[in-house]
């Protein structure tokens, strides 16, 4: 399938909103669903509404959970957005026709728009991927501005401007962390090497990073156990495995979260516990983004810093990133 070099402007974004405004005024329900990285992806569209929206109800569903328990606000007045990388995920694909079955109003997101993710869906926005750094964060940005534009065309929101402008340097910003990011990703690399379980600990906009870089950038790309804890419920529970044999890594966050990473991080570094920590202050996030909508930019930057040091990983390890076990070798699992 030929590769789709383009991401879904902020303005075809727009009209898309519109024209399901057009069809329904009362929207009540947006859900975003997908499936392993996309699922995390989809975070941080869901936390934007969950923190601004006065009426919109927002929620996160794994795609074969949205299919086999239908959630019953899943009518014509939602919105549902399925993502995909590639488009060839068959619980999303399904997802996809279940949601236009019941008169939802649907919006896939893939890096191929010729896909069958596509097929049944109402609207397309794509995304890319390879081309850079920025790029690994590319559907969380389109994903993030599917939900700003649904709350300002359905509720209004007072700091549109900021989070317009925001999109439009973001990936600079995210390129610039990244290529900054290499000798510590290589530091970080050497660190780990041996390990067989890190544990990751993130909050707030960027909890769907962790859960990605816990998943998939170590469990499935690595092979290491990675549980994940939210910095805030750190304290309550997984606290007592503390210790200065146990390796975390904690993503903290510039924002009004940033307290419950620190929180954590204080405690880690108390009881000199073998830590790493990817801080989004240290890239500059807050110099380049009003603190109006500062929160949201923090998964994206991070999802970039990180991609450096899962490469550096992979070539200490010596075990590259793209081997599997299962995925892509079984017909069915």
């Amino acid at each position: 399938m030929e590769k789709y070099m383009n991401t879904s402007t902020q303005e075809e974004i727009k009209k898309i909103v519109n024209k399901i405004k057009a069809k329904q005024e009362n929207i009540k329900t947006v859900f975003f669903v997908g499936c392993g990285a996309s699922l995390s992806e989809l975070y941080v569209g869901k936390y934007f509404l969950q923190q601004n929206s006065q009426k919109l109800q927002s929620y996160l569903i794994n795609a074969n959970e949205f299919n086999y328990a239908k959630p019953v606000s899943a009518n014509d007045q939602s919105v549902v957005i399925v993502a995909s990388l590639g488009g060839t995920t068959d619980e999303s694909i399904e997802a996809v026709s279940r949601a236009k079955s019941w008169g939802c109003h649907t919006i896939a997101v893939t890096h191929e728009p010729k896909s069958d993710l596509t097929t049944d869906a109402d609207y397309t926005v794509t995304h890319g991927f390879f081309e850079s750094y920025a790029a690994k964060a590319a559907k969380q940005k389109v994903v993030l501005e599917i939900a700003v534009e649904v709350l300002q065309q359905f509720e209004g929101y007072k700091d549109y401007k900021d989070m317009s402008d925001g999109i439009n340097k973001i990936d600079d910003v995210i390129n610039s962390a990244a290529s900054n990011s290499y000798n510590n990703a290589v530091k970080f690399a050497d660190r780990y090497k041996d390990d067989s379980t890190i544990y990751t600990l993130a909050s707030g906009p960027t909890f769907g990073s962790g859960y990605s870089t816990a998943n998939f950038i170590f469990m499935e790309m690595q092979w290491i156990s990675s549980p994940l804890i939210n910095s805030a419920e750190y304290f309550h529970g997984p606290i007592e495995l503390t210790n200065t044999a146990t390796p975390y890594l904690l993503f903290m966050n510039e924002g009004s979260s940033r307290h419950l990473d620190a929180r954590a991080l204080a405690f880690l570094q108390r009881f000199n516990a073998k830590v790493t920590v990817l801080d989004a202050k240290d890239y500059g996030l807050a110099v380049s983004f009003p603190e109006s909508v500062v929160d949201y930019f923090n998964p994206l930057l991070l999802t970039g810093v990180m991609r450096v040091h899962l490469e550096q990983l992979a070539i200490a390890r010596k075990h590259p990133y793209t081997k599997r076990q299962y995925m892509w070798k079984l017909e069915s699992y």
